[in-house]
């Protein structure tokens, strides 16, 4: 049974900024202990916004409502969404909830890697380069994109949304240059267009061979999402910013997405993220994990439909410093795989 609940907040500095307003992210590292003295630690995370309402969070509602609980992932998540049900299903609700939910998990897996308590399907996956760049003038993104093309990813991603689309069209044209033809090429809006411009964009932007263009409109926006796929040819990649498994079910059953892209933070942990997985999967949907390298990394691998893990420069969780070594992945040259070592997240 859960014994007690506490929480430490952090703030990690970025090496590379998300932008003038993004210089680091704050973190949430959640610990839970048991009545016969284990523990568990597990992380909630945000960039900007929130931080300290999680916390808050975590230490009244959640910590009440997980006292005297069994250490079940499934048996708390539930528990927690029906109490905190009241207060929303999405933002610092979910958010609180990973915390509780990646702490359940350190405890099941004990001294066994997650991808191997999950049941890992392949040995590696690929990872692809991404950055948060949309700030980064034409020759830091150029500069960007020959790294990426130096390490030879397989893919890369980078941010649209510039207030000319002649500036866009500019900068994915350098990008697909430096990276050459035969790299898939993402782009990622991060809900900046309506439909009209979203259409509008696509338009100029599709002669770059697009493998997919992620979050083009407002992440609740379902009805919109599904009229611009059903107008345009690149494949529409959705749900950094979908917190719930009936906001992934409405977009599915809608026809408004080609890919998939559950946040295991933002949508409340690991449990919820499997589940989301799983109905991705009765639609023919394949997964793409956002963001959380090394966490992220281990759940592609026992994903039934193969994907690529994100690699953020500089932006992985060892990046940020809050995993314990060793860590439980490698990436050698642009492969991904576990290391046999369980999860550890640093308190």
């Amino acid at each position: 049974m859960i014994k007690d609940l506490s929480v430490a907040a952090r703030s990690v500095p970025l090496a590379r900024p998300w932008g003038a307003d993004v210089p680091r992210n704050h973190v949430l590292v959640v610990t839970l202990t048991l009545g016969d003295g284990r523990s568990g630690t597990g992380v909630s995370w945000t960039p900007q916004a929130g931080a300290h309402a999680i916390k808050a969070l975590l230490e009244h509602d959640v910590r009440d409502a997980v006292i005297g609980l069994p250490a079940h992932p499934g048996v708390v998540w539930d528990r927690l969404s029906a109490v905190l049900g009241e207060a929303g299903r999405s933002g610092i609700v979910p958010l609180a909830m990973a915390g509780v939910d990646l702490a359940l998990w350190d405890l099941e897996c004990g001294e066994r890697p997650l991808a191997e308590v999950l049941g890992a399907r392949r040995e590696s996956v690929p990872v692809y380069g991404s950055g948060v760049n949309l700030h980064y003038t034409l020759d830091e993104l150029t500069a960007q994109a020959e790294r990426w093309a130096a390490a030879g990813y397989p893919a890369v991603k980078v941010k649209v949304g510039r207030p000319s689309l002649a500036e866009d069209v500019a900068r994915v044209a350098a990008v697909r240059a430096a990276v050459g033809p035969d790299t898939a090429l993402m782009i990622d809006a991060n809900q900046r267009w309506d439909l009209h411009r979203a259409r509008t964009a696509l338009r100029a932007l599709e002669r770059f061979d697009l493998f997919w263009i992620e979050e083009p409109l407002p992440a609740d926006d379902v009805a919109a999402h599904a009229e611009l796929r059903r107008h345009v040819g690149t494949p529409i990649a959705v749900g950094e910013n979908v917190a719930t498994a009936h906001g992934f079910r409405d977009l599915l059953t809608a026809g408004a997405c080609d890919v998939v892209q559950p946040n295991a933070v933002r949508v409340g942990g690991i449990t919820p993220f499997l589940r989301i997985a799983d109905l991705a999967r009765v639609f023919g949907v394949p997964v793409y994990p956002h963001l959380l390298t090394e966490l992220s990394g281990q759940l592609a691998l026992a994903l039934h439909h193969p994907a690529m893990v994100e690699l953020v420069e500089d932006a992985s969780l060892t990046d940020l410093g809050l995993l314990a070594a060793p860590s439980p992945v490698e990436i050698t040259g642009t492969e991904l795989r576990a290391t046999g070592a369980p999860t550890r997240w640093a308190r």
